[in-house]
């Protein structure tokens, strides 16, 4: 093993309690899972473990230290990270529901235009940006790539598990890997799977339209948090 076990004991300990932690990243894997299903939710978690490798790549280059002693850098992507989070929310909480779209005219009804897609020539509609695979990784990396706090605590968390004297390169691998493991685990496996039993109410304009406006929230809500909470 690359580092004790003992020390691995504490490192997924610690994780577990850190991915369990509702924040950003698990608002994001819930609404994709009531939005695309709990399979396809897995894209957005795809996402979002890239920007954990982004965060550790950037703390074993010593860049995190630069973020940290820079408060205006600090500054800038904290902005940008709350800016962010607060447009993903206001889109979703005014996105209109599939329900309310325009319901296809009977061919041959009165008054249908024959140019309009009927019952009888349906057109497959495409998927929208943000419900496709490379619409969710990239939102699941944002989400959680803009975070400063992500630098800073992984900054001051990877160190303590890294044994002196043995190659710094594996065991930041055999970290990475492990932490990546769990959260993927906590993410797809609990908090997508949460969402689940609130699919079947998203699936009314009244029930996607609350979902829609909840989750909305919530991602307005972190991005308070992250401007005014240090």
């Amino acid at each position: 093993m690359v580092v004790p076990l003992s020390l691995w004991i504490s490192l997924v300990t610690a994780c577990l309690v850190i991915s369990l932690t509702p924040g950003a990243g698990a608002i994001n894997t819930m609404s994709n899972s009531l939005a695309v299903g709990w399979r396809r939710s897995g894209w957005g978690v795809l996402g979002q473990q890239l920007a954990l490798v982004a965060h550790v790549i950037i703390v074993a280059a010593g860049v995190g230290v630069i973020v940290q002693r820079s408060p205006l850098i600090f500054e800038i992507i904290r902005y940008a990270g709350a800016a962010y989070l607060a447009y993903l929310g206001l889109r979703m909480f005014f996105a209109p529901v599939k329900a309310e779209q325009p319901v296809p005219v009977p061919a041959g009804a009165a008054g249908a235009d024959p140019h309009e897609i009927t019952a009888e020539t349906p057109a497959p509609a495409p998927a929208a940006p943000a419900s496709s695979p490379a619409g969710m990784i990239s939102r699941g990396f944002w989400v959680n790539m803009l975070n400063p706090k992500a630098i800073l605590f992984f900054l001051a968390f990877l160190p303590q598990f890294i044994v002196p004297g043995e190659p710094i390169a594996r065991q930041y691998l055999f970290l990475i890997t492990t932490v990546m493991a769990i959260d993927t685990v906590v993410m797809w496996g609990f908090f997508a799977g949460a969402a689940q039993p609130f699919q079947r109410f998203s699936r009314t304009a009244r029930g996607e339209r609350t979902m829609n406006r909840v989750f909305g929230a919530l991602f307005i809500a972190v991005a308070g948090l992250l401007l005014f909470i240090r």
